[in-house]
């Protein structure tokens, strides 16, 4: 018994060890050099770059058992508590620090100190979170609506919306309050913010993410008696199964479609996926990363959100990338239509100047580096409607199935959501392959 997995993403890197645990052989085809599809590294000037800045939280179970899985859970940073500095032009506009109540008291001190706001506003937040609590992420209805107009409907008034939930959410969604589903901005706020009171502590990579992700998945895979085949294009998926790669058939007992949508619409057969046509829809969402190298350490902190203005979030790369001198920023622009399409040139005429308003310390430092990474599909449209867009690990085909961050995992298009769906579709095949075995 065999299986072939196509994308050596995330989704397609956790079905692949977590066939190989249970003794399936696996074949792991991807199209590009390496593994780890939207997380990887590439080297500039002795630089160990990331294509963009990823962070998780403590509640993503799934993808923290990859690390382990991987070996490399000993590389990234979890806070010992959620504790987010918030920037604003001149100063600090508050802290977002979570008490040690239990959940899901453990945010509602640091939603009633958070100094950004009035405190008329801060007691609309408090409000608003316990309405949280009550949701249904999943109720259909709320699929239906922007979280924009939730939090309106709740009393955020647009401060609140713009200085406290958009710098989450946007992060959370890769979309503004008004572009982004009711029913995954309530899931993140139920899951992260208002579960555990541990559940939103930040992890953050201290290694670049092709040695946390690409590399370690490589080699566990190979050293588990997995094939893996790089620069292999998956060209077609046969209902025997068999795919098509690079014109030669590989025959399976089970396929796992472990590919954005895009792809997974043109691999899979109509008989196989009837609502293939409707993934389309579900779009595509950038998001850049403006990388800039100083002279010297303009921020005393590891990462810290903005608000007042262009940047969102902004974190300290220096230890990962290596650098020996100076200190290394990367400014994370989730949504990013109005930036996808500027120069470098235009960037930098933008972010330079913000990260001095933000940062007093940039004001007199020499910018030594500044470049652009940018993810023109980095997430589906998590906006209303999608989730009905989004199917199952299970096609009408016996032994296909799908899996991706874009499939119905219950969760974001995040890290989390494509490890999840990875080990989803990895049971299903166990389950298939057992079927398979009693006939």
């Amino acid at each position: 018994m065999s299986v072939v997995i196509v994308g050596g993403g995330l989704a397609g890197i956790s079905a692949a060890l977590a066939l190989q645990e249970v003794g399936v052989p696996v074949t792991l085809v991807e199209a590009r050099p390496r593994l780890g599809g939207a997380t990887h590294s590439f080297h500039r000037r002795g630089l160990a770059v990331d294509n963009g800045q990823h962070v998780f939280l403590r509640c993503c179970t799934a993808y923290r058992g990859l690390l382990e899985r991987l070996g490399t859970h000993h590389h990234v940073h979890v806070q010992d508590r959620f504790d987010v500095t918030v920037l604003r032009p001149g100063g600090v506009a508050g802290r977002l620090r979570r008490s040690r109540l239990p959940g899901p008291l453990h945010m509602l001190p640091a939603l009633a100190r958070y100094s950004a706001l009035p405190v008329a506003d801060r007691l609309r937040t408090v409000r608003a979170a316990l309405a949280l609590r009550r949701l249904d992420p999943g109720a259909p209805e709320l699929d239906e609506i922007s979280a924009g107009r939730w939090l309106a409907a709740h009393g955020q008034r647009e401060r609140a919306r713009r200085e406290l939930w958009e710098p989450l959410l946007m992060a959370a969604l890769n979309a503004g309050l008004d572009e982004a589903a009711m029913g995954a901005a309530g899931m993140v706020c139920r899951t992260a913010l208002l579960g555990r009171r541990d559940a939103a502590d930040i992890g953050v990579p201290a290694l670049p993410l092709g040695d946390l992700h690409g590399a370690a998945a490589l080699r566990r895979i190979e050293e588990g008696g997995g094939n893996v085949l790089l620069r292999a294009r998956a060209e077609a998926v046969t209902a025997d199964p068999k795919v098509v790669v690079n014109g030669t058939p590989l025959g399976a007992d089970a396929v796992i479609l472990a590919v954005p949508h895009e792809a997974a619409a043109r691999l899979a057969g109509e008989e196989t996926c009837p609502d293939r046509d409707r993934w389309p829809a579900l779009g595509a969402a950038p998001i850049v990363n403006v990388h800039v190298i100083y002279d010297r350490p303009v921020l005393d902190l590891p990462f810290a959100a903005a608000v007042g203005s262009p940047v969102q979030w902004v974190f300290d790369r220096t230890a990962p990338s290596g650098l020996a001198e100076g200190q290394y920023l990367a400014v994370s622009l989730s949504a990013a239509d109005r930036w996808i399409e500027l120069s470098t040139a235009e960037l930098r005429a933008v972010f330079v100047p913000e990260l001095a308003r933000l940062l007093p310390a940039a004001r007199h430092a020499r910018v030594l580096d500044l470049f652009v990474t940018r993810e023109r599909r980095a997430t589906f449209r998590q906006a209303p409607g999608s989730t009905a867009g989004r199917p199952g690990a299970a096609t009408r085909t016996p032994g296909i199935f799908l899996a991706g961050a874009w499939t119905a995992t219950g969760w974001p298009d995040t890290m989390e959501g494509a490890v999840r769906s990875g080990l989803t579709a990895a049971r299903l095949v166990r389950r298939h392959l057992r079927e398979v075995r009693q006939r």
